[in-house]
């Protein structure tokens, strides 16, 4: 009986963790258990990146499904590809933003937090009108530079002109959420994104098949569906950051640049989007290098098993963020012991959830590639992908969360160096070398992608358990 009443308790607990990590609270992490704390924090956080990985499968199913599918399949994820540099300004900058601001809250330091985050804010501003003036005048050529062809490069410009041009909401969709996450609100950000996704649902077949007096757009009605489910996504996270939710008390004078703040947060962002630089450039030379030795078939299939293989890692992305949070808030509360076991604890149950992954794609593959499109070639490829990209899931995990307890704690610079290591002077050339010298064409590249993970890994432990992280002043 007594047992009965224990896990009736126990689940009881359980469902109001998860009620208040679905609702939000002003809560403090440095102070209640670290399995509680990784639960509030992860579940909205797992929730919030796997919405932003919607956004592209939501367009690869819609488009796959268009009479020239292999050709719109390449332009979404070419151009996916080349938008990742622009996920890696706002996420260099989003994750400056939640050390800083998780290190000010650890601290009790409410308005230098909602100083720091709205500085960041200014800088992205800035950043956004270049890239939005860029992607509206050589929209073709980027594609042509991705290994598109000419006939398929035409076909995507006014696709790659809406999505390149809506850039700010790109940029401060995930920025708004680091600061965010940096405060504890992890279900604000979580929110933003399920907002944002459920427009796009309901838009993409509307805009791209068409509707009563709403004609057929095709690619560009994908791309204006995207577009509009961000920008209402960034309205309601601006609202929230005006109306003062949890940790945060925003005011409008804390846009006008301080440039000590400024300074303070470029130091931090700047390895951070060389970071995610460094590992985007290396995933376009990837996407060029199977166009070129794959063609169209091979380059669809391709972005197909990428993107389905981040729907399935950005929920441990989001489990890792949690850990990001965990370790800068500890660390401006001057819990260095505490800090170490979330990320610790926090690496458990990423081994978990990625295990399962692998077991799910090496199990279910072409399933889930036949899903987004019927071009037998496009599948085969995408499943092959699948299969041997999977077989380093475990050790992925693993790697997301020590990187991001780095970043956490504000140590940008060691990721940075890692990635130039791995990606650069090991994933491309040995990619290279399989694909064209050994003439394995996709094969090659897929395998070089996991091998390189590996050892991303082996480095971040073994770097992280020498603790240089821990003096890190921010």
């Amino acid at each position: 009986m007594s047992q009965s009443i224990k896990t009736k308790s126990r689940l009881s607990n359980f469902f109001t963790v998860l009620r208040q990590a679905f609702t939000g609270a002003e809560i403090d992490y440095t102070s209640i258990s670290i399995r509680k704390a990784i639960m509030l924090l992860a579940v909205p956080m797992m929730l919030e990146m796997m919405m932003e990985s919607v956004f592209v499968l939501v367009d690869l199913y819609f488009v796959g499904h268009l009479p020239n599918s292999a050709e719109a399949i390449q332009i979404v994820g070419l151009t996916e590809s080349v938008l990742t540099i622009i996920y890696s300004l706002a996420m260099g900058l989003g994750m400056a933003a939640t050390a800083v601001v998780a290190r000010r809250i650890g601290e009790r330091n409410v308005t230098a937090a909602s100083m720091a985050g709205m500085q960041t804010i200014a800088i992205a501003l800035f950043i956004s009108i270049v890239i939005s003036v860029a992607g509206l005048v050589f929209a073709k050529d980027i594609l042509l530079l991705m290994g598109a062809s000419e006939q398929t490069a035409q076909q995507g410009i006014t696709f790659v002109r809406i999505m390149m041009g809506t850039s700010l909401a790109i940029m401060l969709l995930f920025l708004i959420n680091g600061i965010f996450r940096g405060a504890g609100n992890a279900a604000i950000a979580m929110q933003s994104l399920w907002l944002a996704n459920t427009i796009n649902i309901i838009l993409c077949p509307i805009l791209i098949r068409g509707l009563g007096p709403i004609p057929a757009m095709g690619l560009t009605g994908a791309a204006l569906a995207t577009a509009i489910g961000r920008g209402t996504g960034v309205l309601f996270q601006l609202y929230h950051l005006a109306k003062g939710s949890g940790n945060l008390k925003v005011k409008l004078a804390y846009l006008k640049p301080h440039f000590d703040q400024i300074k303070a947060i470029v130091k931090v962002a700047a390895p951070a989007v060389l970071q995610f630089v460094i590992a985007s450039c290396s995933w376009i030379f990837l996407a060029e290098l199977v166009a070129t030795t794959g063609g169209d078939h091979g380059s669809a299939g391709y972005q197909t098993a990428l993107r389905l293989m981040m729907f399935f890692m950005l929920p441990a992305w989001g489990l890792s963020n949690a850990a990001a949070t965990l370790v800068g808030q500890n660390m401006g509360a001057n819990q260095m012991e505490r800090a170490e076991k979330s990320v610790f604890t926090t690496i458990k149950y990423s081994m978990i959830f990625m295990a399962v992954v692998m077991l799910l794609f090496l199990t279910f593959g072409h399933l889930f590639a036949s899903f987004f499109t019927e071009d037998k070639q496009v599948i085969g490829v995408a499943t092959e992908a699948l299969r041997i990209l999977s077989y380093g899931f475990v050790l992925y995990g693993i790697g997301m969360v020590l990187i991001s307890a780095f970043n956490g704690a504000g140590d940008t610079w060691t990721p940075t160096k890692i990635n130039v290591v791995a990606f650069w002077f090991f994933q491309i050339p040995f990619a290279y070398f399989l694909a064209k010298y050994l003439e394995m064409g996709p094969t090659g590249v897929f395998i070089a992608i996991p091998v390189a993970e590996v050892g991303i890994t082996l480095a971040a432990y073994l770097i992280f358990k020498k603790g240089n992280w821990k003096k890190t002043a921010v």
